[in-house]
């Protein structure tokens, strides 16, 4: 190690100003010793406004488990900026994500990713994953919510003849159905898995407000571990269909009125790319300056302050996004910020601050 940090410094000899990776990468578009990166392979259009990229990761990638997400650095017009996607690729392969066109980055993503280009990645996180042990699956998913559930699709149908996954898609139309050919050939081709395509344009809304469409498409749903992504409105309408089977079924001594088997919430996992945020008051707001990155942002009283850093080209640590599970947490220097979620303002020098569901409340500077 010793030897290997001597070389490094002779060689920085030859190279400066510029470190010796800087020449590396000039042969290797993804090796980087300071930011992980992966170079894209090949760009997949999947409907007329959505795309999944494919890409290999350099260095320090971390192999991800089927249904988790990462974030994704771009540079626009000059500036970094972050995203987060869920991974549709099965675990054990090369990473992809699947892109729908909706936000200036996502859009520049579907509509300008070639082969060759270099992506800036975060290691894969998220907890919305397979279950340890075998057990008969449901999966409901809208629109992009497809992407992760995908993933485990991919990675445990062809693999796993004793595998059971029922999954109901809605979308708005056939032509708005990301994976809608695949789905339907990997349901062909291997019975423990079923695909129910729902159309919202010929048939509304999946309506969670009983049993009855569930019941309907898939019977023993009550008994099987479920997993829901997508709008929040089909998430908040699920979540209450679930509590209220379970309500009902600890009035019957825990079961459920329509069967054996309780549908306990705990069997309902849930992927949410939102939350509901409240906005700040219209004097809110201010300069926000990252010390550690010496970069100064004007901000308003309504944005994360994560979507703040993120929009000026800075890796945020970050999980949920949400504000439950604590990822995102940073020392506050000085200023007050606004809790999102509440509208309180609080602010102590050191105290560590969610950016994910806090705003700038007057001027704010942050230890990173």
């Amino acid at each position: 190690m010793i030897r290997l940090r001597k070389l490094a410094r002779a060689a920085s000899l030859f190279t400066t100003p510029l470190a010796p990776e800087d020449f590396l990468a000039l042969f290797n578009p993804v090796f980087s010793t300071r930011q992980l990166r992966g170079v894209v392979t090949r760009v997949v259009p999947e409907t007329a406004d959505s795309a999944t990229i494919f890409f290999r990761p350099g260095r320090g990638w971390q192999a991800h488990k089927a249904g988790q997400w990462a974030r994704i650095g771009v540079e626009l017009d000059g500036v970094f900026h972050w995203r987060s996607y869920s991974l549709s690729a099965p675990a054990g392969q090369d990473p992809a994500i699947t892109v729908s066109d909706v936000g200036a980055v996502s859009g520049a993503l579907v509509r300008n990713t070639k082969p060759g280009d270099v992506l800036f990645l975060a290691p894969p996180q998220g907890d919305f994953v397979l279950p340890e042990h075998p057990r008969p699956l449901l999966m409901l998913t809208a629109g992009a919510g497809i992407t992760p559930v995908m993933s485990m699709i991919r990675t445990l149908v062809p693999h796993r003849p004793d595998s059971d996954v029922e999954l109901i898609h809605s979308a708005r139309t056939p032509a708005d159905s990301i994976f809608r050919e695949e789905l339907a050939e990997l349901a062909d081709q291997f019975p423990n898995l079923k695909v129910t395509d729902w159309y919202t344009s010929e048939r509304g809304r999946f309506d969670f407000s009983s049993s009855k469409e569930l019941d309907a498409l898939c019977p023993d749903w009550r008994s099987r571990a479920a997993y829901a992504c997508g709008p929040e409105g089909f998430l908040d309408d699920a979540e209450s269909l679930w509590s209220a089977e379970a309500a009902a079924a600890a009035r019957n001594g825990g079961k459920s009125p329509e069967g054996p088997f309780a549908a306990d919430p705990v069997n309902l996992i849930i992927e949410r790319f939102t939350t509901s945020l409240a906005g700040g008051d219209a004097h809110d707001g201010g300069l926000v300056t990252f010390e550690a990155s010496d970069r100064e942002v004007e901000a308003d009283g309504a944005t994360p302050l994560l979507d703040v850093g993120e929009d000026a080209g800075l890796l945020m640590p970050s999980g949920c996004r949400m504000g439950i599970c604590h990822s995102c947490l940073i020392p506050l220097r000085a200023g007050h910020v606004r809790d999102l979620r509440t509208g309180e303002v609080h602010g102590e020098p050191g105290q560590l601050i969610q950016t994910c569901v806090s705003a700038a409340a007057g001027p704010v500077n942050l230890d990173i």
